[in-house]
């Protein structure tokens, strides 16, 4: 049994029908000619307008419940959608008098949407994240590359009125699958889905867990942090998601993307476009209530955070960072931590610990230990450091993923090691 994100209000239900009413006479309007509606081409713009009108109006409280700014973006979008109405229509044969109303409406649409947005932050204080006294058997969720294994009970998360989440009490296992492997994760009850999920028949629910559920999922206790550098914010209603060369952010009447091909701005109706944008897929997040882990899918791109590390991975690069350490794998991979450093990309290579630096490109080898620079013009150094780079870094990225951190005894003999052989190439 799927229960989808859609509220069943026999009010939104209306809105819809209205829509779908709006779209038939908008196409009896377009052929008014060959229909000999030609003298009722005044009344049947104003019925347009007015159904426009309507089903934005009846749709309000879809997402917050019935709130002023609500009633305001509803009226923004209401005037936009009448706005390029009116401007199209000006080739297809509607009234000159009406056709010059376009820019006042696209004004009015602009100003109640700014206005729609002040008011929106004003009050923001007024919603809450409910869990519902509903609960639903849980028995796992697959969302591709990301599983969740266990059984349980699912509760209901609603914000104003609209669906969007879940908890589980219950045994939860999650696996993420990623270029470094398979992760898994035994989590700790209560656990927050925000996203679409599958769920078996209704059970009763367990009050306290309810109640103790709702002082969990509080955004402020979850988020806290989230300005001093948190790059994924999930609470169903408000996505933030920060990468690479990538943010999105999604509220229901704000959309931002930005990526390296170009910028998408959404604001209620008004779309501002820059460049060719790839929207992502649905945002999902897996969390625990208690502790500190987090996962986050968007698109391709998956982000796992808990107290002790991270992983991001984007394509086919993984980041992994935990504490001043950080792992990268991809078209090139690199290894930092504090006065550490290797680095192996395409057809060049650079260590360097403390006060030694050994880089190779182009067949050149750069040695700068005790203050003095020695240079080896040799394929075969070349090679060799290269190869010694990628070694070290396969070598310290197991212990570091385990959560061991650098092997800085080792990492100091194999710097060594490879600085005496280096020697034998400068006689």
């Amino acid at each position: 049994m799927s229960y989808p994100f859609v509220d069943e209000s026999p009010r939104f239900k209306v809105a819809e029908y209205l829509k779908k009413l709006t779209a038939v006479l908008l196409i009896v309007w377009l052929f008014k000619g060959h229909l000999g509606l030609e003298s009722y081409n005044e009344y049947l713009v104003y019925a347009i307008i007015a159904l426009i009108f309507s089903f934005e109006l009846l749709g309000v409280g879809k997402w917050f419940g019935i709130t002023l700014s609500g009633v305001i973006f509803a009226l923004s979008k209401a005037f936009f959608w009448t706005s390029v109405f009116l401007y199209v229509g000006g080739w297809l044969g509607m009234p000159e008098d009406l056709h010059s109303l376009a820019g006042r409406a696209f004004a009015y649409s602009v100003v109640l949407a700014i206005a729609g947005l002040l008011l929106g932050r004003a009050e923001s204080d007024r919603f809450e994240w409910k869990v519902e006294k509903k609960a639903y058997e849980f028995s796992g969720a697959d969302f591709g590359d990301v599983i969740l294994r266990g059984s349980g009970k699912a509760y209901p998360v609603k914000f104003g009125g609209k669906m969007v989440g879940w908890v589980i009490d219950g045994s939860v296992e999650v696996e993420a699958e990623t270029p470094l492997g398979k992760i898994k994760k035994v989590l700790s009850s209560p656990v927050a889905v925000w996203g679409k999920l599958e769920v078996g028949k209704k059970v009763k629910a367990d009050e306290a867990f309810v109640e103790r559920a709702s002082r969990l999922i509080n955004p402020d206790r979850l988020y806290r942090k989230a300005r001093k550098g948190s790059t994924a914010v999930d609470l169903g209603i408000i996505k933030v998601y920060e990468g690479e060369e990538f943010e999105y952010v999604k509220l229901p009447f704000i959309e931002v993307i930005e990526t390296p091909t170009g910028q998408e701005l959404k604001v209620g109706p008004i779309h501002i476009h820059e460049g060719k944008v790839k929207k992502p897929g649905e945002m999902l997040t897996i969390r625990e209530l208690r502790n500190g882990f987090q996962l986050t899918k968007v698109g391709d791109r998956l982000k796992i955070q808990t107290e002790e590390f991270s992983i991001e991975v984007e394509g086919n690069r993984v980041t992994y960072r935990s504490g001043d350490e950080t792992l990268s794998l991809g078209d090139s991979v690199s290894l930092r931590s504090g006065d550490v450093s290797v680095t192996v990309g395409r057809g060049r290579a650079k260590i360097r610990i403390e006060d030694v630096v050994i880089s190779a490109r182009d067949g050149t080898v750069r040695i700068r230990t005790g203050g003095k620079t020695y240079t080896i013009e040799d394929e075969r150094a070349y090679r060799l450091v290269v190869r010694k780079a990628k070694e070290i870094v396969e070598e310290q990225s197991a212990g570091l993923i385990e959560g061991l951190g650098i092997n800085r005894t080792l990492l100091n003999k194999r710097v060594k090691e490879l600085i005496d052989e280096l020697m034998d190439y400068l006689g």
